[in-house]
């Protein structure tokens, strides 16, 4: 291969501004590559998580279901277990010790005391939910962002590589071809380079906004049997659930 379609004579030859956007692609690359990895370690764990729910509701005991769900910090469905019931516990400390009148507030009621159990189980459990899932989907704006601008990038160092490998060109009075494509073809590595950085990061953008939805699925599923439990003291019957008419 001719010198001058390397890698080396592209950045020898190459001034600040396009050594500006190829290190801007590099980083962009190596940030898609990077959460892209940790979003699948953490998907990777949810998915076993979610593999013990039939195991918790098989569980003796709440106490025993909670061990068998786990206790990591990362677990969204222990997360979700433990805040829905801190939140029965809060409303019956409520209900057991309430709020005497006192020359502040006198005999008015606090915002939770207009709650009842199902209310504030349901917005215990959705706050948990929705947290859980703002923290997987957290990184895929990064994703989506340089999936959208990376082409650009890339097509911005070509046009500048081009317009300088032209004045070059023009400066040595040489027209030749042999002249003419290593220039040119080096000025083309940043379109190339854009695509490469931009084509990881859509498709793993899909991916784990499809993985975020299943799992937000079957945090749902999780949420609608454990409100159920904590309400009426069972879980709702996938026989139930099918048969039940609105």
């Amino acid at each position: 291969m001719n010198a001058n379609f390397s890698l080396t004579e592209f950045w020898s030859q190459g001034d600040y501004i396009s050594h500006l956007v190829a290190l801007i692609l590099i980083a962009m690359s190596v940030l898609t590559w990077t959460v892209l990895i940790l979003k699948i370690i953490a998907h990777a764990r949810q998915k076993i998580f979610s593999q013990r729910i039939e195991l918790f509701w098989h569980s003796p005991s709440l106490k025993e279901g909670m061990k068998t769900l786990g206790t990591t910090a990362n677990n969204a469905f222990f997360l979700l277990a433990q805040d829905g019931i801190d939140s029965v516990h809060h409303l019956n400390r409520s209900s057991e010790h309430p709020h005497h009148s006192g020359p502040d507030h006198g005999d008015e009621k606090q915002l939770h005391d207009q709650l009842d159990l199902s209310d504030w189980v349901t917005r215990a459990l959705r706050n948990s939910a929705e947290s859980s899932l703002a923290r997987l989907q957290s990184g895929l704006t990064f994703l989506a962002s340089i999936g959208s601008t990376a082409p650009f990038i890339g097509l911005f160092g070509t046009v500048w590589g081009i317009y300088h490998a032209l004045a070059r060109i023009g400066a040595s009075g040489q027209t030749s071809l042999d002249q003419v494509a290593g220039p040119i073809g080096e000025a083309l590595i940043m379109t190339a380079l854009g695509l490469a950085v931009a084509i990881p990061a859509v498709l793993a953008y899909n991916a784990l906004v499809r993985t975020n939805k299943k799992i937000a699925s079957a945090l749902n599923r999780f949420a609608y049997d454990l409100h159920a439990y904590l309400v009426t003291g069972a879980r709702v019957e996938a026989k139930q659930m099918r048969t039940t008419k609105p």
